[in-house]
């Protein structure tokens, strides 16, 4: 159990090492929304396995490694919702032969469809998650086929910036 004097001490250590923390995530992530983020998810980890602390080595040592546990889990998640949202057509197919019950896979996908208008979910479903051509759905949409390319990278873009996913292909 944590007492009140260890909750008051950690909150000295929060406010004594956050600015190396933050900074450290910075480099790390280059984009300063996200460490803020991950500083935040850092002191949650670091609250929850403090009793792993042995004191041995400094507690800024052991910090920062809280922290670079932090970002290469929000980096895993980040390559894997690229990696979901990719599969999508693959993942929609082997949930249909096998019937099984939804995953927390299509929960993300789910999310990522949800910061698409319409057109750009219907078009994006179309197109990765039934294997429809550019063609095909231009000629399900009465759109051209421009316009169906255009509304699919639209759509990727908004799910990248939403999700925080780089594009390794582009940049």
């Amino acid at each position: 159990m944590v007492s009140a004097e260890d909750t008051a001490a950690f909150g000295e250590l929060i406010r004594r090492h956050q600015s190396h923390v933050r900074n450290f995530l910075r480099k790390l992530a280059g984009d300063y929304t996200l460490a803020d983020d991950l500083a935040q998810d850092c002191f949650i980890h670091a609250w929850d396995k403090l009793p792993t602390f042995s004191g041995r080595g400094s507690f800024i040592g052991w910090l920062l490694k809280v922290a670079y546990t932090t970002f290469l889990q929000s980096k895993r998640k980040s390559k894997r919702y690229a990696e979901i949202l990719e599969s999508a057509g693959q993942v929609a197919d082997q949930e249909s032969r096998s019937q099984a019950p939804p995953t927390d896979e299509l929960t993300d996908l789910d999310k990522f469809l949800a910061v698409l208008n319409e057109e750009e979910r219907a078009i994006i479903v179309m197109s990765y998650a039934c294997g429809l051509s550019h063609r095909e759905i231009g000629d399900a949409t009465d759109l051209p086929v421009g316009t169906v390319k255009s509304i699919i990278f639209r759509g990727k873009e908004k799910i990248r910036t939403s999700f925080e996913i780089e594009d390794h292909q582009h940049g």
